[in-house]
């Protein structure tokens, strides 16, 4: 070892001097051209030294650049445990999320001979005792239909709604199991714009799905929206959701719910429920009954303010410019009435019975003020059409 030790010192100091004695060298094999003198041994060493220099040379630099990628990556080390919170805060809240599936009773599959679905979501356990927090569209109480919960082991459960808020689109089913992981609920009054936050649910029935993003908007106005009826505030993130997600958390890097994911209206564009309104339902849920509405379509819908009409015309100039209102279908549950009837998610209601629709609220009142059914203008792409959906009246 102290023999390859010398060595090497020795290299590196060849190094050094051969550098200085490199332009020396040239000189010299450049004045013996001039002066026409023909060394063989002389033209014979130059190349040789300069060759041995070359290798040394290399050598040297080689062995500096791994010993630099060697400390960089030891440098590296230990990042890793340290800056991956969103995996910490997903170890401590994914297994409170559950997947919710909502099958039809009266319709079986052909291959497998069970009940075909009908839509699915999320939801995440708030009691131990089974206990579940979701959306209201995702588990509306229609009849014939069977809610299903998985939870994060694989087990599979049947659960029975129990309170529906459609006003606040809140609703809790149950399970029939105890000693279940719970998720704690924080609070949404002292969130700030740019906080971390991770949306947790199950996309497209891809449960346990993960993404992350900050606060957009602390508290976005449901007026803003089109949502006059609910006058409520929503928390706006660009944590990427998408069908599935409604009803899932929306947690904090405390990991600690502080929403509920609702709805989007873009890519980056998505909104959830204030954790402070859920509190207030919980509250309520035991001594107030819910306020359900009697007719039943089957869609969630966004009323189309001059703000969203913009953003659509930047993102689908192909919009008609004589629409100044309406109503935009961003989801239909399979089997509903509006779903027999023909309508399809990104279709935009025009007029309701004749009357042009405004706002989401004009829908609910046609719903609770006349019997039979509707008649409804949509615009699809750039062409009109004209449908008629029977709502389903609750027993």
């Amino acid at each position: 070892m102290s023999a390859t030790k010398t060595l090497l010192s020795r290299f590196v100091n060849l190094r050094t001097a051969l550098n200085i004695n490199y332009r020396c060298a040239c000189r010299l094999a450049t004045s013996n051209n001039h002066t026409g003198q023909t060394d063989h041994g002389r033209s014979y060493l130059v190349p040789s030294v300069l060759a041995v220099a070359a290798g040394v040379i290399g050598y040297v630099s080689l062995r500096e650049r791994v010993s630099a990628a060697t400390a960089t990556v030891d440098s590296l080390k230990g990042r890793r445990q340290k800056y991956n919170f969103i995996a910490d805060v997903v170890a401590v809240s994914a297994p409170a999320v559950v997947f919710i599936e909502i099958k039809d009773s009266r319709r079986l599959d052909l291959f497998t001979g069970q009940p075909v679905t009908l839509s699915n979501g999320s939801g995440f356990i708030v009691k131990e005792d089974g206990l579940i927090l979701t959306n209201a569209h995702v588990v509306v109480n229609k009849p014939h239909s069977i809610v299903h919960v998985k939870l994060m082991d694989g087990s599979i459960h049947q659960g029975f709604v129990e309170d529906v808020d459609m006003r606040s689109d809140l609703a809790t089913l149950r399970i029939p199991v105890t000693g279940l992981p719970v998720m704690k609920l924080g609070t949404s009054s002292d969130i700030r714009s740019g906080e971390w936050v991770v949306a947790m649910g199950s996309p497209l029935s891809l449960s346990n799905t993960v993404t992350a993003g900050v606060v957009s908007t602390t508290q976005r106005g449901s007026r803003e929206l089109g949502l006059t009826g609910k006058d409520m505030v929503y928390i706006q993130t660009d944590a990427p959701i998408t069908f599935g997600n409604s009803g899932g958390p929306l947690v904090n890097l405390d990991g600690e719910a502080i929403g509920i994911n609702s709805m989007k209206l873009d890519s980056g564009i998505s909104f959830a429920i204030p954790i402070d309104y859920v509190k207030e339902f919980l509250e309520k849920r035991k001594t107030k009954p819910p306020e359900v509405s009697k007719r039943y379509l089957g869609i969630t819908m966004l009323s189309l303010t001059p703000t969203i009409l913009m953003e659509l015309r930047m993102r689908n100039p192909e919009l008609p410019t004589d629409i100044q209102h309406g109503i935009l279908v961003w989801k239909v549950i399979v089997g509903s009435p509006a779903y027999n009837g023909g309508l399809q998610p990104g279709d935009i209601v025009i007029s309701i019975n004749g009357q042009p629709a405004r706002s989401a609220t004009d829908i609910y009142a046609v719903l609770e003020k006349t019997a039979g059914s509707l008649k409804l203008e949509i615009l699809r792409g750039r062409a009109r059409t004209t449908l008629v959906i029977t709502p389903e009246v609750h027993s």
